[in-house]
Parts: structure tokens; sequence; C-alpha cells
């Protein structure tokens, strides 16, 4: 960004990266905030808008103004062309930067690209696809002083799919658990990761729809080496309700995406979900969930506990596959 540049535009669907350039200006500018709005289109008036962008800077050169969602601002184009006039009039001491998430199908049909060029400077920001976050992971760990071994980045990449917030949160946390002396091992995510349990909860219903009684109960006991039976209980039941909802999308000609975007899950919880929901009929899920939720009562009532109930419904479900 240039003084010559009165108004920035950042959009994309990557929010990590348009977060960090959205500071890296605010650090190069304003480092302590004195002159500095922060305005959410959503709920801002166009009184108060104007003033932010009209106010002349205090003890300093430059004011800066951060609009996010100009599009929740100007909905129709006679209120686009009245905001962006009034963002292009501002004095030259003000910096102006709206920032926006946009999906991945909308980037080329922002309303505001046609004034790319004519005052407004854009830079569009993309999350890595599936395939790329491997390396993205391993690019980021660099970034963050760190080193990751290529079969951890992509087991992170599987459990984090495209959400690069996600992805960081989980190196930083990572590389604190080898104090950065070290490469992150495979094991190491499969041990630390926020998906870690939720992994061996995948890999119990992936056993029970095989049939597979020995590897189920494998799985229960290594949930249950890590914390009580009734800390994941819950994510079993979900795992249950979200296959019934995943089946009755993907009966009604519904994709992966459609389950992801529909049930609000992450890439790797949509695709493990849309791979195991064939293995089961409508049915038979709809018996388990219900054998569940009598468990679930009988364990709060005191007649069985939560892991002895689970190792006992295991046997039955793996012998009926």
């Amino acid at each position: 960004m240039t003084d010559t540049t009165p108004v920035l535009f950042l959009y994309g669907n990557d929010e990590l990266t348009i977060s960090r350039r959205l500071a890296q200006i605010q650090a190069r500018f304003d480092k302590g905030g004195m002159n500095t709005s922060h305005l959410e289109a959503g709920s801002v008036t166009q009184a108060d808008l104007n003033k932010a962008v009209n106010a002349m800077p205090f003890l300093g050169e430059k004011r800066l103004v951060f609009l996010a969602g100009p599009s929740r601002y100007a909905s129709q184009p006679t209120s686009r062309e009245k905001l962006v006039t009034l963002l292009l009039a501002a004095p030259t001491s003000t910096m102006i930067i709206l920032h926006e998430l946009v999906e991945p199908k909308d980037i080329d049909k922002h309303w505001l690209l046609k004034y790319s060029g004519k005052g407004i400077k854009v830079e569009s920001y993309l999350s890595p696809r599936q395939w790329d976050m491997p390396g993205w992971i391993m690019a980021e760990t660099k970034h963050q002083k760190g080193e990751m071994e290529p079969a951890a980045a992509n087991r992170l990449a599987e459990y984090s799919g495209e959400d690069t917030r996600l992805a960081a949160q989980e190196i930083t946390k990572l590389l604190t658990y080898v104090n950065y002396e070290r490469p992150i091992h495979l094991a190491d995510v499969e041990a630390v990761s926020v998906f870690s349990a939720e992994g061996d909860v995948f890999a119990l219903v992936d056993a029970i729809s095989n049939g597979n009684g020995r590897a189920a109960q494998k799985f229960l006991h290594r949930l249950l080496e890590s914390q009580e039976a009734q800390a994941f209980w819950g994510m079993i039941i979900r795992q249950f309700r979200l296959l019934i909802q995943a089946k009755e999308i993907l009966e009604g000609g519904g994709n992966l995406s459609v389950v992801q975007k529909t049930l609000g899950l992450s890439f790797y919880e949509a695709r493990k979900i849309t791979s195991q929901a064939p293995r089961f009929s409508l049915p038979g899920l709809e018996k388990i969930y219900h054998e569940l939720l009598v468990i679930d009562e009988g364990a709060k009532t005191g007649q069985m506990e939560y892991d002895l109930a689970l190792d006992v419904l295991i046997v039955q479900l793996t012998q009926r596959r």
C-alpha cells in the first residue's frame, strides 16, 4: 500500500492471510492504534463512516480506517457508488482498508473489482486447495520457526482440510509440544492434534462398518487410555447423528460438498462422514442411534458404565455386519 493509493481492498476466503495482512498494515502505519478506526459494515452508519474517513490524524501523519464487509454496507448499485465516492474523496492523510471474506466461486464477480486501478487497489487471497495443504503446512511450520516431517504434514492436512487458520493453530500447538527442539513427527500429530480423539472415533466407526470387532475394540481402548468414556461419549453420539443426516443428504442426491456445507463440517469431517454413510442403511443407523441413547440413559441412572456398555455394543454391532 502506498501513499498514492487511497483505498485498499483485501478479499478472498483465506481468512488467516487476510488477517495477517491487516495486522501488517496496522503495524506499519499506526502501531499504537491511536489513529485507527475499525468499523463493521453491518452496523456502521453513514455519519460514523464519514466522520472516521474525514477525521484528521492525532499526533501523527496518517489515519487508518478498516471497514469489514463493504458489501453489507452497500448492497445496491446506487449505495455502492455513494460509498466509493465517499471513500475516494477522503483526505490524503487517511488510508482506507476494506476487507471481506468471499467464496472462491465469487472471487471474479465482486462488485468492487470494477474500481480496480481507479483509485482502489485490490489484493485477493485464496486458501490453498486440499492437495496443496501439505506444502502450505510445511511452509507455515518454517514460518513459525520449526520443522515438520512430510508424513506429519500430510496427516495434519487430512485433519484441517483447507482451513489455514486451524492448521496454523495446530502447528503452534505441535511446536510447543516438541519444544521447538526437533521436527514434528506423524506420531506427534496423532497424539496432540485436536482431531486425534476424533480420528479414533472415525476409526472406531470404520471398524464397526466393516464388521471388524477386534479393530473396533482396539480404537475404543485407545480412546479409554487417554480419557474417560464419558468425555468422548458425546463425540460418538454426534458421529452417528451426522451419519444419519449425511445419509439422508446423499440419498437425496447430495455430495461431499453439500454434506460439508449443510452440516457445517470441516473438509476432513465431511470426507470421512461421506465415505462412511454408504456402508450403513438408514434404518440401521437410526437403530444404532437409538441404542446409544439407551446406553446414555442407563449410564446416567447408574445401570451400567459407559465403557462396559460400549464394549458390549461394539460386539453386537460388529456381529451384525
